[in-house]
């Protein structure tokens, strides 16, 4: 059986100042510059306290929600990505010396030696970022050669997982079984598990998912909880799903976007797409990279940088001779096959969690739920029946 607490909102400070009293650094929601990201917390107060966001294609504001909510918005622009798979990562850094060169791992000490990786504790994962880090867990940890830097972030970082309330009309997790309740092996372990509830006493739902969050409980202040908090937990997310913003058929996509490599919907998309990187950017699950190369103007000193690639480039599919794919069309249709349909064939899993951060951040405002749908030959049905009506409207 689940363990399950209850603790309040000191319970929940307290969980955080046990967590930097054993060195970590906590990772969690706040906002800055008119939006929540992932920065260094110390306790409730650097919390989206009463914020709550509206998301949509192209969409992104938050709001005043009238309330004492800590978790109330849905995701922002980062995902754990950026902490454990960072968008620039030095390599290694060279010097010239005296009898030569000395080329000096990350992040370069006098000695030699590599100093340790942060020991991160990521708080307020949603069960879509879950299903990401699972996924990448899979492909830079559980393939032949891994991702020594990735393994390294990954390795003592603690996962406290927060159900969602509120989602905003870009999410569809609910289609692709990713949420919006984080469930056991449905994605990376959770140690912790919360669901806010603000009826009553504002207090949390704590599922323990380890050993370790077991032990991080302990020395805060709780009490078991009861069917009428189980009840009131469950009630949350039953009503997230009712009210899920877009849906995506995954019935036989994977053959459907194989079949579709010379649909004129490709064309249609492109007369849209900015190949801006966008949808790459924020995607939870996007892992591509590329490698630079920067000296000082003495050319002393050089670095090598891993840093975040995007399949939307020219550059990116160059070869001797040219790029692979010159055309915006060709570049999208690679995006949607690999991370609808390839994916699959590549590491057994869906590259798309259903966090919708694709939808939100696009400036063109385009839905790979939508572009689904369109290739189905169904305009609409990627909406809600109440939504589906006002997007025909704003289509005609």
């Amino acid at each position: 059986m689940v363990e399950t607490h209850v603790v309040d909102v000191a319970g929940l400070q307290a969980l955080i100042d046990g967590l930097v009293t054993e060195g970590y650094t906590v990772i969690g929601p706040t906002v800055r510059s008119g939006a929540v990201v992932n920065a260094p917390i110390r306790g409730v107060e650097d919390l989206p306290r009463g914020w709550g966001d509206e998301q949509g294609p192209a969409t992104y504001r938050l709001r005043q929600r009238g309330d004492e909510a800590l978790f109330g918005y849905v995701v922002g622009a980062h995902s754990p990505k950026t902490v454990f798979f960072p968008s620039d990562e030095l390599l290694w850094r060279g010097r010239r010396t005296p009898d030569g060169r000395r080329v000096e791992p990350p992040p370069g000490p006098a000695d030699g030696q590599p100093t340790q990786p942060p020991r991160y504790a990521l708080l307020g994962v949603r069960s879509c970022d879950l299903a990401a880090v699972g996924i990448h867990d899979t492909v830079l940890t559980g393939r032949a050669w891994g991702d020594v830097h990735y393994a390294g972030r990954r390795s003592d970082a603690v996962v406290i997982a927060v159900a969602c309330s509120d989602p905003s009309g870009s999410c569809f997790c609910a289609s692709m079984g990713t949420g919006p309740r984080p469930e056991p092996g449905c994605g990376a372990p959770f140690d912790l598990s919360l669901t806010e509830l603000l009826e009553g006493e504002h207090r949390f739902v704590v599922e323990v998912g380890t050993e370790r969050g077991a032990r991080l409980l302990d020395g805060v202040p709780s009490r078991p909880a009861t069917d009428a908090d189980l009840g009131a937990g469950r009630r949350v997310t039953d009503r997230a799903t009712e009210r899920m913003g877009r849906r995506l058929d995954t019935a036989g996509v994977r053959e459907l976007l194989y079949g579709a490599v010379d649909s004129p919907h490709w064309a249609d998309v492109a007369s849209r797409c900015l190949s801006c990187t966008n949808c790459t950017l924020v995607c939870p699950t996007c892992f591509c990279t590329g490698v630079e190369e920067v000296t000082d103007l003495s050319g002393d000193e050089v670095e090598r940088h891993r840093v975040w690639d995007s399949c939307f480039t020219t550059e990116f599919s160059y070869i001797h001779g040219g790029s692979v794919r010159e055309s915006p069309s060709s570049r999208y249709r690679q995006w949607i096959t690999h991370k609808l349909a390839a994916w699959q064939d590549q590491f057994g899993s869906s590259g798309c969690v259903g966090c919708g951060r694709c939808i939100t951040w696009c400036p063109a405002a385009i839905d790979i739920t939508a572009e689904v749908a369109a290739l189905r030959g169904t305009p609409g049905s990627n909406l809600p029946p109440e939504a589906a009506a006002v997007a025909t409207t704003e289509g005609n």
